[in-house]
């Protein structure tokens, strides 16, 4: 079992940056693949950036180069680090682990609103 809580989200103004943090706990070996996810009303979670076990990271096209995904040594904390916020990145941002086998997990969100 892992468990995952979210925390970092806020009321940001358009160019600005925040600092979104994972917590892991349970069992951090089982995990695979950290990611972090977004979803606004009414659409699907959509993948933003992934980091491997083995240290390798992908971002999808619309987050490179703003978003920062990393972790510490212990593998208990995954952080996104976002840069340069426009209104089209408001959402639910949701943090993700997938085992090595079984049904991935989930955190319960945190809210991230970019407004003037």
């Amino acid at each position: 079992q892992v468990h995952l809580v979210e925390s970092g989200g806020g009321l940001v103004q358009p160019g600005g940056s925040l600092r979104l943090s994972c917590k892991v706990s349970g069992d951090i070996d089982s995990i695979g693949i950290m990611a972090w996810y977004r979803q606004t009303p009414g659409n699907q979670r959509d993948l933003l950036a992934r980091i491997f076990a083995r240290g390798g990271i992908d971002y999808v096209d619309s987050v490179k180069g703003r978003f920062t995904i990393d972790r510490n040594m212990r593998k208990d904390t995954v952080w996104l680090d976002m840069n340069n916020l426009n209104p089209g990145d408001t959402a639910i941002y949701y943090c993700h682990a997938a085992p090595y086998s079984g049904s991935p997990y989930w955190g319960q969100g945190t809210q991230v609103t970019v407004s003037s």
